[in-house]
């Protein structure tokens, strides 16, 4: 079954139960900041180890101390879809063990 792009009202919906989170361009966004360059590396490393367990990957980026994620999916016309936020929430749910904010 085809995986189809939500409508604006279905993203703002689920906006609403992502605090931080955003969508620019046709990408669902966060950044987090954390306390060491090394905390911001291990929480990659982690949503990487997500991303493959959902078979579902985004443009993911590493800064001194933040990480950043831009994610669409490209079956989709590279739309927002259902897919996206549910990375989106299973990356939430880590970042709090992270100490990310």
């Amino acid at each position: 079954m085809p995986v189809e792009p939500l409508s604006q009202k279905e993203i703002e919906d689920r906006l609403a139960e992502l605090p931080g989170w955003s969508v620019e361009e046709d990408r669902l966004t966060r950044s987090y900041r954390l306390g060491s360059h090394f905390a911001a590396t291990a929480m990659v490393v982690h949503i990487a180890q997500v991303q493959e367990e959902l078979d579902h990957h985004s443009d993911l980026t590493l800064g001194y101390n933040t990480v950043t994620l831009a994610v669409n999916t490209h079956s989709a016309g590279a739309k927002v879809t259902a897919l996206d936020f549910g990375l989106a929430t299973r990356v939430e749910e880590l970042a709090q063990g992270h100490g990310a904010h």
